[in-house]
């Protein structure tokens, strides 16, 4: 066995681990190094690509440690694993972060052209490229990176080209002008799911509106329609005037005309049940071209619809008198003219929600544009029946409904985009009019309607949203629209994993595409997780200041503090609040770890040579003693619970029961009941042997079933134990280990045992006994657990520091001289007294602690007399169960009685 270094210094151990990892070949399902059962269905998860843009944030390292977890235990498992890793070209983010760069340089997308912005485009992603996958290899990803994929290589450019072509043909996808959201300082349309709302304080105006004089065709001074609004410089494209057809106010104005102000355009009061009577003055502008309720009112009533933004949000030439202003600038000069003519009749404060650009954080502007559109509904039907049929599952269920809710209101999706960066919209367009969709990379040889040639033919400029290629990525990455070997192999996938807020911009669109496209749902199972805030549940943010750098945690407290702290306290789609104090908790269960198998590597016995300790061996079961009975029964339960816990996606749980068996029961207890047996030399040297196997036993089995979470400690401290013979090199592909039977009557009187030893030290604490100090100690022990107790004395000795120890079979038997400190479990015939002399100090101390014992003592007895007295249970439950009931009662009724004696109460 080889040595560990005193300290766990992971910085010493992360990098050259990965190393080897990559060397052995063990990521890829079908790597030189892969253990895997080929008969076993293949495990397959394709990774969310991070944008190319950005670097490693704490959702990310989230992401890769759950999607890392569950590889790694299907691996190890026997799965042929795939765990596809790859980028994202992020189209919007790269071209805002892009554009702001060479701002600084003086240049602009306009001054370099498409052409040379793409050429920057792809220098700076090919640097940002080598930095996101560093990252990626220092918290452990074992993604097969043979197999590295990026949204803009040429196989996801194919199969973008085909899967849009099908659609076209199929008539999924057509191109209108419709109302759309456009961000002015992106300059391009996003999606809804890209707007966020946003509660702001705006302001209401009511403008008057000059009715037009029948007789003259002019504005009467003297007559008006009061109008109400919070975008006064859309009165340059107002078509209408609305009102609701059940308003008396208003019923005799209804196909009379309005002159909108400054552009002297005459408009129709119409009515329509989009009004809401009680806002404002009960009357409304219609603005068709920049409101979305507007629009569909224009649409019923085949109203003019008249653009006055342009791109850049500012006015166009339509805006007469105001052309070229900003839009809030000529919100302000129309306010200031509006009340110099004596049409402002009054302004106030108005609570509203604004849509905010996800990006930039613009106000979102609604505007005409021709663009290209997906019809949702066809697609969102059969995504509807993969998750109502159970051939995908949403976890956590929850989901569920959320997601039902969302795909049966789906607005047809826009795709195009007036970007640079991304997938062009293969679409030509003839100087007729026609359009021609083509999936070759050249585009088409001619117009497919008229045969105009190619040389005629226009492309749109357009680009396709970044979640439409996005879409495809669960198929395109395994060589769709080709039928290769891994489509066949790993199509579809397993899981799944994201995070809940891109449950709508990704997972429904892969289900939808998937579906049409492959003819299959695009994977088993949905993993949603929540999102990392800060300690106070606020979101993180450069700009609060409460941002956490993942690699600064590594670098402080390593990788696997890192994955860990991520995982412990979590569950499926919630958010977590993520604090220093967890890193340092992980840390510090990591070095746990690293001590204990120091300890254990350092403790063999020398009846076993360093040959014979290369060699791992069973414990032979007639050597064991019940401590170490214990630790391999408490390592089996712990066994189940991870397993359970894997089965239920509940990867916190996974992480707490690792946390509890391997620090407070292996470490606290198993190793410093295991030191005695292995100290004492007047035990027979196979005696020792056995402890000190077992010891190495459940540390085998406790690593494998931590590697998942913490892969680098666990596979460095691996390398220094005993391997069985058809054991690997590395613990990455080693088997995961299968749950032994379990000794549930030993497990239970171990738990009482412990809990003795912790209420002797408790009492000794409160009676200032030093802790040094070796006391004389009596202790009654039921009979079916005395022969256990009697196994373990030079333990129990140790642990209490109870020295003379003498068990005895009756209570009755127990010594209680004065100045004796005694001790009771609530649970039932256990009992101490420890023989000292105990201060005043001290014995008002044991006072108090007998105090609170009796307090516990009496609500438990309190509860299991309400439990008896209940005649449901008592009818009804089981004879054993009742009697069972009756006797802990009794139990508990004799503890009040005793601990009340002592106390004189």
């Amino acid at each position: 066995m080889s040595e560990l270094s005193k300290a766990y210094v992971p910085a010493d151990v992360e990098g050259a681990i990965y190393d080897r990892w990559l060397a052995a070949d063990v990521f890829a399902p079908d790597g030189a190094g892969s253990r895997a059962n080929p008969d076993l269905e293949p495990f397959v998860i394709i990774q969310p690509p991070p944008n190319i843009t950005g670097a490693l944030h704490l959702g990310h390292a989230l992401t890769s440690t759950l999607e890392d977890a569950m590889i790694r235990h299907a691996r190890m498992q026997g799965h042929p694993t795939l765990w596809l890793p790859g980028l994202d070209h992020a189209s919007i983010a790269a071209q805002y972060v892009l554009d702001k760069l060479i701002a600084a340089e003086g240049e602009s997308r306009e001054s370099l052209g498409r052409e040379r912005y793409l050429e920057r485009m792809w220098q700076f992603i090919n640097t940002t490229r080598e930095v996101m996958l560093g990252q990626q290899r220092r918290i452990g990803a074992s993604l097969d990176w043979s197999r590295l994929r990026f949204t803009m290589d040429e196989g996801s450019a194919r199969a973008v080209r085909v899967s849009f072509k099908r659609l076209y043909d199929d008539g999924l996808a057509y191109r209108t002008e419709a109302l759309i959201n456009w961000c002015p300082g992106c300059r391009t349309s996003v999606s809804d799911l890209e707007v966020i709302p946003t509660a702001e304080t705006g302001t209401l105006w009511t403008l008057r509106y000059h009715l037009i004089d029948e007789a003259t065709g002019e504005p009467d001074p003297a007559a008006w329609i009061a109008v109400a609004t919070t975008r006064p410089e859309t009165i340059l494209g107002d078509t209408a005037v609305a009102v609701h057809p059940d308003d008396d106010r208003y019923r005799a104005l209804v196909g009379r005309k309005v002159r909108i102000p400054f552009v002297e355009r005459d408009v129709p009061i119409i009515a329509d049940d989009v009004v809401d009577r009680a806002f404002g003055t009960g009357a409304v502008k219609i603005t068709p071209a920049h409101d979305r309720d507007d629009y569909e009112t224009g649409r019923r009533h085949d109203l003019p619809m008249i653009t006055v933004l342009a791109d850049d949000a500012t006015i166009n030439d339509a805006g007469d008198g105001y052309e070229g202003l900003d839009r809030y600038e000529a919100r302000t000069r129309i306010v200031a003219d509006l009340q110099a003519r004596g049409d402002l009749e009054g302004e106030q404060p108005h609570e509203m929600l604004i849509g905010r650009c996800q990006r930039s954080n613009d106000v979102i502007e609604p505007r005409l544009k021709t663009q290209w559109f997906i019809r949702t509904a066809p697609l969102a039907e059969s995504a509807l029946r993969a998750t109502r049929s159970g051939e995908t599952v949403i976890v956590p269920v929850r989901f569920e409904k959320v997601w039902e809710g969302w795909l049966t209101n789906l607005h047809d999706w826009n795709v195009s985009r007036q970007l640079w960066w991304g997938h062009r919209i293969p679409a030509w367009y003839c100087p007729d009019g026609h359009t021609t969709v083509s999936s070759e990379v050249a585009g088409p040889s001619s117009c497919e309607v008229c045969g105009r040639p190619a040389a005629e033919l226009t492309q749109d400029p357009d680009i396709f949203d970044t979640w439409y290629s996005s879409g495809l990525w669960p198929f395109s990455t395994l060589g769709w629209p080709d039928s290769t070997d891994d489509l066949r192999r790993y199509y579809p996938g397993a899981v799944m994993e994201t995070g809940y807020d891109i449950i709508f911009f990704w997972v429904a669109r892969m289900m939808m595409l998937g579906l049409h496209l492959t003819d299959a749902a695009p994977f088993r199972k949905v993993y949603l997780h929540g999102l990392v805030k800060d300690p106070y549940g606020k979101r993180m943010s450069k700009t609060k200041g409460n941002v956490v750098d993942p690699l600064e945690a590594i670098d402080t407290a390593g990788a696997d503090a890192l994955r860990f702290a991520l995982l412990n306290g979590t569950s499926p789609g919630n958010d977590q609040k993520f604090r220093s104090e967890k890193l340092e908790d992980a840390r510090n269960f990591a070095n746990k770890l690293w001590n204990a198998t120091r300890f254990v590597a350092g403790a063999r016995p020398a009846s076993i040579d360093a040959e014979q300790a290369m060699r791992r061996e069973t414990p032979d079961p007639s050597r064991l003693g019940p401590a170490e009975r214990w630790i391999l029964s408490r390592a089996a339960a712990t066994v189940a619970a991870v397993d359970k816990a894997f089965a239920d996606d509940n990867f916190g749980e996974v992480a707490r029961v690792l946390y509890e068996a391997i620090w407070s029961e292996l470490c606290d207890w198993g190793l410093e009941l295991a030191k005695v047996r292995l100290g004492d030399a007047s035990l027979p040297a196979e005696d020792r042997e056995a402890t000190w196997w077992t010891l190495v036993d459940a540390l085998d089995t406790y690593l494998r079933l931590l590697h998942p979470v913490m892969p680098f400690v666990t596979e460095a401290l691996w390398a220094v134990l005993p391997r069985a013979k058809d054991d690997p090199e590395l613990l990455i592909v080693a088997r995961w280990p299968q749950a032994a039977p379990r000794d549930a009557a030993l497990e239970a009187t171990m738990e009482e045992l412990i809990e003795l030893v912790v209420a002797i030290r408790n009492a000794r604490a409160a009676a200032e006994v030093p802790p040094s100090a070796w006391l004389e100690t009596h202790l009654s022990v039921p009979g079916d657990a005395f022969e256990v107790f009697q196994s373990v004395a030079p333990a129990l000795e140790r642990l209490g520091r109870a020295r003379p120890l003498t068990l005895h079979r009756r209570r009755d038997d127990l010594p209680r001289p004065a100045g004796a400190i005694e001790v009771m479990l609530p649970a039932g015939d256990y009992e101490a007294t420890i023989v000292a002399s105990v201060n005043a100090e001290g014995a008002s101390g044991d006072r108090t602690r007998l105090q609170a014992e009796l307090a516990e003592a009496e609500r438990f007895f309190a509860a299991a007399r309400e439990r008896l007295a209940n005649e449901a249970f008592v009818s009804k439950a089981p004879a054993a169960i009742v009697e069972g009931a009756r006797a802990r009662a009794a139990e508990l009724a004799a503890t009040v009685d005793r601990l009340r004696a002592r106390l004189g109460a």
